[in-house]
């Protein structure tokens, strides 16, 4: 055989995997093989804190982080009704101070381009730009890859496969594998942006003077996220100044406005103009032309993760949801697992019972994060109040049960993926329970047309969570303030249905963010 491993694309997940591969078994012969003779722009990506930690500490690019990107100070979110009429109306939730965990506002086409480089440095070989146009699995055996390249198709054989192609998910498509997740419908749009307004700038502290001196820290740097009846906005400021800005949005709750003589970043900045902290962030931006795109139907798995021969990483494994940035957490999971799994191969281990438990961990940990975070989360993410308790208690778990586990154990740790283990399956259902709970009370509110009435002029600036267990009572007085709104409002959805929104459905005369119907098929 050619190689020991052909991976399928170059980008982080691959080069990631490859890196932790020639960590654990130096003499591996590995091939990487990218469709891109560089790798063009991309969307601005949020690390969150095991992405942060798996790039920073277990890939060693903290200095590179450090340098070329900017360091991410939180998550913010900001929610307005019609009697919103600016910043200083709008209600938000955010850290007060800065974060105590390392993550950043990544610029992918730079960051991937480093990992990459740095695979190569290692004695990992790299071919591009080539593109992979067949593969042929044979369990256990020699699989082989055809590869196109401007001096004709080429079949490498190799022992293992591991697809890093993204969402382009090439082998879990032409096996048939591929699952869209028709109970989270979600589709984006996205582009990057020149001219967006600094949050911490002079104009908007001059304007806003009280709005200013709430957030002791930086409001810029964070993510922040523009929220509405069904939808959300990110915002990722990038190095050198572009701000990339995307909508994401439930199908069955929002159309997204359709125009034949309108190019797509207008329609971007039409459906965003609705939410008052938007249109005064854009209001002197444009969007960069040819950094336009959009996706739908975004969420989707892999009923194979991995067999004798073959993994998949990334994005070609599974997708969640933009929300609260998972993807590359993803990324960390799954190539600590499958640089596991292919070392234990190399070193003679039986390996039948451990494609078994990878398979069935990865399957269950994404159903169980699925259903703990975000099924159904769309019908209550734009009320403040009920968004405000699930984030705290979301942020909060995700602390204690997931951020503190590498700090503790070592990077090892992350060849377990979240819900996958025993000890989490209280916490799992526990999770899906309060966030079943909010979304049936937002759509109860919905029914009594009292959708948004307190999404105006509240805040909640925060201490930032850490990984000590000093932390658990904040989460129980959380619990608590949810059992006392149970008991003052959410009886009334105790014995309800448990049934989405319908776009079509009247929408409640309450200063809802949600947009007009378009003519037109959603994005």
């Amino acid at each position: 055989m050619s190689y020991d491993v052909v991976i399928i694309g170059g980008s982080l997940s691959g080069a990631a995997t490859a890196t932790l591969l020639r960590r654990e078994s130096p003499n591996l012969r590995i091939l990487i093989i990218e469709r891109a003779a560089h790798f063009t722009r991309r969307v601005g990506e949020a690390t969150v804190e095991i992405s942060g930690y798996f790039l920073g500490r277990v890939m060693g690019l903290a200095s590179h982080l450090n340098n070329e990107h900017l360091i991410k100070q939180g998550m913010r979110f900001w929610f307005a009704n019609g009697q919103t009429q600016s910043l200083e109306d709008s209600s938000e939730i955010g850290p007060k101070y800065h974060v105590r965990l390392p993550s950043w506002q990544l610029d992918r086409s730079v960051v991937d381009e480093e990992l990459l480089q740095r695979a190569v440095a290692g004695g990992v070989e790299l071919r591009r730009p080539a593109q992979v146009t067949a593969v042929r699995l044979s369990p256990g055996g020699e699989q082989e890859v055809d590869v196109k390249t401007a001096d004709g198709i080429e079949t490498i054989r190799c022992r293992w496969v591991v697809d890093a192609s993204g969402a382009a998910a090439m082998l879990a498509r032409q096996e048939g594998w591929l699952v869209p997740n028709t109970e989270h419908p979600t589709a984006a749009a996205w582009a990057r942006w020149r001219g967006v307004k600094d949050w911490d700038g002079r104009d908007l502290s001059e304007r806003f003077p009280m709005w200013a001196q709430r957030c002791l820290g930086s409001r810029n740097t964070a993510t922040n996220h523009i929220v509405g009846d069904g939808w959300w906005s990110w915002w990722i400021p990038l190095k050198g100044g572009d701000v990339s800005v995307g909508v994401v949005f439930d199908q069955r709750l929002v159309k997204f406005p359709q125009s034949e003589a309108k190019k797509l970043g207008d329609r971007i900045h039409e459906f965003l103009a609705q939410h008052p902290v938007a249109r005064e962030m854009l209001s002197e931006a444009e969007w960069i032309e040819g950094d336009v795109h959009w996706r739908k139907n975004l969420a989707y798995h892999s009923r194979t993760f991995a067999g004798d021969g073959f993994a998949l990483v990334g994005d070609a494994a599974a997708f969640l949801d933009p929300l609260y940035s998972p993807g590359m957490d993803v990324i960390s999971f799954t190539s600590t697992a499958t640089a596991a799994l292919i070392a234990a191969q190399q070193r003679g281990e039986a390996l039948a019972p451990l494609l078994e438990q990878h398979n069935a961990r990865f399957t269950q940990s994404y159903r169980r994060w699925f259903e703990a975070i975000y099924k159904d989360k769309y019908e209550y993410l734009g009320e403040y109040d009920l968004m405000h308790l699930a984030f705290r208690m979301d942020l909060g778990l995700y602390y204690l049960g997931i951020v503190s586990q590498p700090f503790k154990y070592g990077a090892s740790i992350l060849s377990l993926p979240p819900f996958s283990v025993p000890v989490s399956t209280p916490v799992y259902h526990f999770m899906r329970f309060y966030n079943a709970r909010f979304a049936a009370m937002a759509r109860k509110r919905r029914e009594r047309r009292v959708w948004g009435r307190g999404n105006s002029r509240q805040q909640f600036l925060f201490q930032s969570f850490s990984i000590s267990p000093r932390d658990l009572p904040r989460i129980a007085a959380t619990v608590a303030q949810w059992l006392l709104l149970e008991l003052t409002e959410g009886w009334r959805s105790w014995f309800g249905g448990n049934r989405t929104t319908k776009m079509n459905e009247p929408v409640p005369n309450t200063g809802s963010t949600r947009p007009v119907e378009a003519k037109a098929e959603s994005v």
